[in-house]
């Protein structure tokens, strides 16, 4: 498979560094990632982590625009301003940066979600309230039927 599915929740070690699970790092090296492009989400408060592709999807996005408009200038405020470039470690692990935390309230954990072709990573409970809402939204209800 060679999307990003599920969600883990995983602790930050003491060094400030999480693993990230073992099926995103497969498709990160499926795709042959070394370098993720990482974005404070537009709608979460939540990173959306990708590769190169990630960028360039917002990127021809806002090249589609004229140049001097407020939403172009806008959204590259958003995609450049609000992105930076990490690497994951060689265990596998992402650190989790002053940049992460600050716009997220990531403190001890990080849930890490597939959004097919990218990853986000959220507080645990924002997430699962999210998710919740978004259920709820859908005409879900959280309920397990019996």
């Amino acid at each position: 498979m060679d999307r990003f599915l599920s969600n883990v929740t995983n602790r930050i070690d003491a060094k400030g560094r999480v693993s990230v699970p073992s099926p995103f790092r497969s498709v990160l090296a499926r795709r042959d990632i070394q370098e993720l492009y990482c974005l404070q989400d537009f709608a979460f408060p939540a990173i959306s982590v990708g590769g190169p592709d990630l960028l360039e999807r917002y990127e021809r996005q806002i090249a589609s625009m004229d140049a001097f408009s407020p939403e172009a200038n806008a959204m590259s405020l958003l995609v450049h301003g609000g992105g930076v470039f990490m690497k994951l470690d060689q265990e596998g692990r992402l650190m989790v940066t002053d940049f992460v935390r600050e716009f997220t309230g990531i403190s001890t954990e990080v849930t890490f979600v597939g959004r097919a072709d990218h990853f986000q990573l959220w507080q645990p409970n924002a997430f699962l309230a999210a998710q919740a809402e978004a259920r709820a939204g859908r005409g879900f209800s959280a309920a397990r039927p019996a």
